[in-house]
């Protein structure tokens, strides 16, 4: 476990300093100026070169960059150019919502997509079939799209759920639930297509080797060869595509926050990028990237407890 850990530190931190040091460098391309978008378009020149100064926007690009990452590294993210508020605040404000969206769909995605993977493996027929056709309009299908869709029948229609908004889980359990369940059944349509055909074929797959065949002759139930050692065997391609999923699921998930106005890290971007403001775009991709590479740990360890020979 522990070579699993510095493997992960060996490719994390340098993945999070070429993402953060790429976003610097582009986001210095992005049109338009910070200070006078923060001053207006009233503001002299004289005022707005002022302005820049104090800012230190006119200091060469490695400058900006090493006096940014020497502050991340002692804890400091910068302050907002258009609120003058703390940037860690903002994400820590915003990232719970987006963290919510995340975690809870990829948990509904994992249940749903794996039992529907492991019931059409055993069952077969039309049932796999139907999977392999679920799987494909849930790839092909947008999920803005299928939001707005469900937003149409169970908000406006029915009238069962909110269409738009947020209720932290502190306030109210039962309205956080409420509040993310069209999200995140958006979500989950999506997503739990492609993760029940792979488990579909992992199954499939173990169910046809020798091993499974001993363990029939031997008179070890059915139940408990699926349960205990294939799904054991077949979880490592579904661990990785759980994984990739839940990486790409961040980017379904900004979107999602606009067609649902969830105050996340979606919307909080948006409006970084319309008004110039570097800091905080930087301090959403620094925290999107260590998500990335956490997940990825998290994917790391789950080798190393499914398969005995990754921890050697």
């Amino acid at each position: 476990m522990l070579k699993v850990m510095r493997r992960w530190l060996l490719t994390a931190v340098p993945v999070v300093l070429i993402v953060s040091m790429l976003t610097f460098v582009l986001t210095s391309f992005v049109p338009g100026d910070p200070a006078r978008t923060i001053l207006g378009l009233s503001a002299t020149p004289e005022q707005v070169d002022r302005l820049r100064e104090q800012l230190g926007l006119d200091d060469p690009l490695p400058v900006r960059y090493g006096a940014w990452l020497w502050d991340v590294l002692h804890g400091d993210l910068g302050r907002s150019l258009s609120t003058g508020g703390s940037v860690a605040t903002e994400l820590g404000g915003r990232a719970q919502v987006t963290l919510s969206l995340l975690i809870v769909g990829t948990f509904v995605v994992a249940i749903v997509g794996v039992s529907l993977g492991v019931v059409s493996a055993v069952a077969g027929g039309s049932l796999g079939r139907f999977v392999d056709v679920v799987s494909l309009i849930g790839l092909a299908v947008p999920g803005f799209w299928l939001g707005l869709v469900l937003v149409a029948v169970f908000a406006v229609w029915l009238r069962i759920f909110p269409a738009t908004g947020y209720i932290s889980f502190a306030t109210s359990p039962m309205g956080w639930m409420a509040s993310l369940f069209l999200p995140v059944l958006t979500l989950a349509i999506t997503g739990t297509a492609g993760l029940a055909k792979q488990t579909r074929s992992s199954v499939l797959d173990e169910l046809g080797k020798d091993y499974v065949r001993m363990l029939r002759a031997r008179g070890v139930s059915e139940r408990r060869i699926l349960l205990i050692h294939v799904l054991r065997n077949a979880g490592a391609p579904i661990v990785t595509v759980l994984g990739l999923m839940f990486i790409g699921l961040v980017g379904g998930a900004v979107l999602l926050e606009m067609v649902f106005v969830l105050p996340g890290l979606g919307s909080l971007t948006v409006n970084a990028t319309r008004a110039n403001d570097i800091p905080v775009i930087l301090g959403v991709t620094l925290f999107l990237s260590l998500v990335v590479v956490t997940v990825n740990l998290i994917v790391e360890i789950s080798y190393a407890l499914l398969n005995p020979k990754v921890r050697t």
